[in-house]
C-alpha cells in the first residue's frame, strides 16, 4: 500500500472495488482506491463555493444544505458549513485555509480553478482533512473528485449540431465562467468535435456565465451582430438564450443545451417548429454525492479518487411532461437532479425550501 498523505489521517492507495461500488463508480479502469484510517463522528464537514451569480450554484447550496438535514445525514454531522466566495480565487483559497485552521473533517470545494490551489491542497493533506471537489473539480490526485464526463457533453452537443447541420454553418456558442474546468472541459468537447467532423463551421463564442440573464444579453448581441445562426449550443443560461432568439424573431434552430426546466418547457413547445434540442447535464445534487463521499472516507470505506457521475439526457422527441419538464415549476429548476444509485433523490419542494446563504 501506497501513502495518500503524510499526516495521521494519511490515506493508503488500496485495490478496489469501492465499499459502494453502484454509486462510487470509478472514472476509468486507471482509477486509484483510497482509504482513510477511520475516524469517528459526528463529523465537520464545510462547502467552499467559489460563483454563486447563477440559477445552477443557487440550487447546488440549497440542495446541500437539504442534503445535510436528512435524518440520516444530520446524525453523522456536528457541523455544516457554507461559504461562497464569489469569483475571487485568492478568497476561495482563503476560505480553505480557514476550515483547515478550524479543525474541519472534510471540505467540499466547487473550485474556480482548476490548478490554482497547490499550497492549499498540500495544506489539507498534511493536515489529514479529507478534499472533495465536485463540477468544476482540483488538477491533482491529492483529493477526490466527484464529477460528470463535462468534455463528454461538449462531444455530445456538438454531434447534435451535426447530426442536424449535415453541411455544417454557422453556429452560436455560449459559454460558462472563464477559467473554470467545466467550461474549459465542454468548449474543447465541443470543438475538438466540430473540427474532426469534416464540416466548416463559423463559430460565434460569447461569455454566459450559466445564467439567463447575462446569457440572454450576450445572445441577443450576438444575434443583432453576427446572426442568423444555423445552430447553436449553450452550455447554460439556455432559457435565456431561448427567449433572446423570440425577442430577435430568430427563427428556431438546433440547439444542444443544459438541462433548465425554462429551456426544457421551450423545447417541448416549439420542437414542431425548429428547436430541436438535445438537453443533457447533471443537476446540481452532484454536491450531495459529494457530501456523501466525504463522510465515506472519514468513516473509513474504500472510495476512488475520481468517482464519475451519470449523465441525465432527454433528447427531441423525447421529452415528456411531468418527467423531463414541470410546466408548473421555476424555470430556474434543473431538471435531472438525483442520483438513484446514492439513493439522492429531491423533490423542488425540499430544494427550493433552503436558502442560499452562507451559514
Amino acid at each position: 500500500m501506497a501513502a495518500f498523505a503524510g499526516a495521521a489521517m494519511s490515506a493508503e492507495t488500496v485495490s478496489g472495488p469501492a465499499t459502494d461500488p453502484t454509486c462510487m463508480v470509478p472514472w476509468s479502469a486507471d482509477t486509484k482506491f483510497y482509504q482513510f484510517p477511520k475516524k469517528e463522528g459526528p463529523y465537520r464537514i464545510a462547502l467552499a463555493n467559489g460563483y454563486i451569480a447563477n440559477t445552477w450554484r443557487i440550487q447546488m447550496i440549497q440542495t446541500a444544505k437539504a442534503y445535510a438535514a436528512q435524518p440520516d445525514v444530520a446524525a453523522k454531522l456536528k457541523e455544516f458549513k457554507v461559504v461562497s466566495t464569489g469569483e475571487d480565487v485568492p478568497a476561495q483559497i482563503s476560505a480553505i485555509n480557514n476550515f483547515i485552521d478550524a479543525g474541519y473533517d472534510a471540505i467540499v470545494v466547487n473550485a474556480q480553478n482548476p490548478t490554482a490551489f497547490g499550497p492549499v491542497i498540500k495544506r489539507a493533506k498534511e493536515a489529514g482533512v479529507v478534499l472533495v471537489a465536485f463540477d468544476n473539480i482540483l488538477d491533482t490526485q491529492d483529493a477526490i473528485n466527484v464529477n460528470v464526463d463535462q468534455k463528454g457533453l461538449g462531444v455530445l452537443w456538438a454531434n447534435w449540431l451535426i447530426k442536424h447541420l449535415p453541411n455544417g454553418g454557422k453556429v452560436l456558442e455560449v459559454r460558462g465562467v472563464a477559467g473554470t474546468s467545466v467550461d474549459t472541459d465542454r468548449h474543447n468537447g465541443i470543438h475538438e468535435t466540430l473540427d474532426g467532423s469534416g464540416k466548416t463551421w463559423n463559430v460565434t463564442e460569447v461569455v454566459g456565465k450559466w445564467d439567463d440573464g447575462v446569457a440572454q444579453k450576450v445572445a441577443a448581441d450576438a444575434i443583432a451582430t453576427n446572426g442568423p445562426f444555423d445552430g447553436i449550443t449553450a452550455q447554460g443560461g439556455d432559457t435565456g438564450v431561448v427567449q433572446a432568439m423570440m425577442d430577435a424573431k430568430h427563427p428556431f434552430v438546433p440547439f444542444g443545451g443544459e438541462t433548465e426546466n425554462g429551456f426544457r418547457k421551450f423545447c417541448a413547445k416549439y420542437a414542431g417548429e425548429g428547436l430541436k434540442c438535445s438537453s443533457a447535464g447533471t443537476g446540481p445534487a452532484q454536491v450531495a454525492v459529494a457530501i456523501k463521499v466525504a463522510i465515506a472516507a472519514l468513516e473509513g470505506q474504500v472510495v476512488p479518487q475520481s468517482v464519475k457521475l451519470p449523465t441525465a439526457i432527454v433528447e427531441d422527441p423525447d421529452f415528456k411532461e411531468g418527467q423531463d419538464f414541470y410546466p408548473d415549476q421555476s424555470d430556474n429548476f434543473f431538471v435531472g437532479n438525483s442520483f438513484p444509485t446514492c439513493g439522492i433523490n429531491f423533490t423542488a419542494q425540499e430544494i427550493m425550501g433552503q436558502s442560499k446563504e452562507n451559514q
